[in-house]
């Protein structure tokens, strides 16, 4: 059964922007010398790669600058609900942390609702900006010219698949599909022979909110010819500025989900629309070898590494990688989406200068390295990336900073957010059955009409 929404949920976003209001305090009212930092907290109460990160920082900027400090303000929430308590936070400098991490996929939403302080005069100043690579900057530029955020990495995207499962199915271990088809093959063999296992999850629905989007949808219609061989964003025009609707490429992609969970490829429809299913994937199911094939990023080793509680030594020995091929093996043959993070100055924040000090400590080359490694990701610093022990830190790490070449990333504009809601409930639709794939790709367009205010181009 499909999760419904329950009176809980609906009074969700009133008693998150409470808890959001209590953590942080009065910020206006907070010491000159002190620096709040609001971050996310990861879920799973076995991964804190972050809070360990930012309190070596903590202690490194406490000794730099003597007589100020450092306080942390975890957000323990998953990602939806992370980014409605960030902006409730926001709205006031009473509940307003000095620095605070930010998703790309919602920065210009923030931006443009005045929330975040534009950086470029620190910017300007800081010889460290030069070894960014402009694409990651490019992430955090609002469409006024001016950088709301540092990236601390970014990720990529790609098939992981059980080597165990294959071997049992009969199927090589060292799979690269050509095509979607070739994807479903292979779902379909485990699906026969290997019983008791998921063949292939794609993240989708509502529950699971850009997830579903990102590591799902956006990955199979990126892959499609809407894309002209790569070279046009099958999402936005660019020459009209306007939201694209009716794609032929758009139904495509949502065929291959109503594919995966019609023919019962996938999690049971309950498990997939649990908001907490990627930690279930990540700490048990891949572990414990229930899924063939995962479609996901580049940061799961993150949960598996020493002292994470739930280390996995030989994953790489028995997960192998392949990139998403395309929808027919079309050029440019292989497809990734990329995303990151930010940390952005609230425009209401008290101590913005000692705030944008605390970027510059996380951004050492020797303290990015370190991030990098520890939280699985992809460097967006041209230093860390030529270092020989970067590439080699990771079994996967050189896998996934290859596919930066042939990566996307989601349009950055300030209604993107409402636009991947629409894709999610499209692709809620076609999970369930309760859509055909021109009922939910119809409601999509409709949607995207009221989520643009009508910018919308037809194909």
């Amino acid at each position: 059964m499909p999760v419904r929404p329950t009176a809980a949920l609906l009074l969700a976003p009133a008693l998150i922007a409470t808890a959001a209001l209590t953590a942080c305090g009065n910020s206006s009212g907070s010491s000159p010398d002190t620096v709040k930092v609001s971050f996310k907290q990861s879920t799973d109460n076995s991964i804190h790669v972050m809070d360990d990160y930012l309190a070596d920082i903590k202690k490194q900027f406490e000794r730099k600058y003597p007589g100020k400090k450092v306080e942390l303000v975890p957000i323990k929430a998953p990602d939806s609900e992370y980014y409605t308590k960030v902006q409730q936070m926001l709205r006031s400098p009473k509940t307003a942390p000095d620095l605070v991490y930010e998703d790309t996929f919602l920065i210009n939403s923030d931006i443009t609702s005045g929330y975040l302080k534009p950086l470029d005069p620190y910017l300007a100043k800081w010889p460290d900006w030069s070894q960014f690579i402009d694409t990651a900057k490019t992430a955090a530029k609002a469409e006024d010219g001016k950088t709301y955020g540092v990236p601390d990495g970014t990720d990529t995207r790609g098939l992981w698949f059980d080597k165990r499962i294959f071997k049992k199915a009969g199927l090589p271990t060292n799979w690269q599909p050509k095509n979607w088809d070739e994807v479903l093959a292979a779902a379909r063999t485990i699906k026969q022979k290997v019983p008791g296992v998921t063949p292939l999850n794609v993240y989708t629905g509502k529950p699971a909110g850009e997830r579903a989007t990102m590591q799902g949808f956006e990955m199979l219609l990126y892959g499609t010819d809407d894309t002209n061989g790569g070279t046009t964003d099958p999402l936005y025009d660019k020459a009209s500025k306007k939201w694209i609707a009716g794609s032929q490429g758009f139904k495509d992609a949502l065929s291959f989900v109503e594919t995966v969970y019609k023919e019962k490829l996938g999690p049971d429809v309950s498990d997939a629309l649990d908001p907490n299913f990627a930690v279930t994937v990540n700490s048990d199911l891949l572990p414990q070898g229930k899924i063939g094939i995962n479609l996901d990023g580049s940061w799961l080793p993150q949960a598996w590494l020493k002292g994470s509680g739930r280390e996995w030594a030989d994953w790489s020995k028995e997960l192998g990688l392949a990139y998403m091929p395309t929808q027919h093996g079309q050029a440019p043959g292989k497809v990734s989406m990329s995303g990151g993070w930010t940390w952005a100055i609230p425009s209401k924040a008290g101590n913005p200068d000692l705030a944008f000090d605390f970027i510059k400590t996380m951004q050492t080359e020797a303290n990015a390295k370190k991030w990098y490694i520890a939280n699985s990701g992809i460097s967006v610093r041209k230093d860390v990336a030529a270092d020989p022990a970067y590439a080699k830190a990771q079994p996967g790490i050189k896998f996934f900073t290859d596919l930066v070449a042939s990566t996307h990333y989601r349009p950055a504009y300030p209604a993107y957010p409402k636009v991947s809601t629409a894709i999610q409930e499209a692709m809620e639709g076609v999970t369930t059955g309760d859509a055909s794939v021109d009922k939910a790709a119809s409601g999509y367009d409709d949607a995207l009409k009221d989520a643009t205010d009508n910018q919308v181009v037809k194909k």
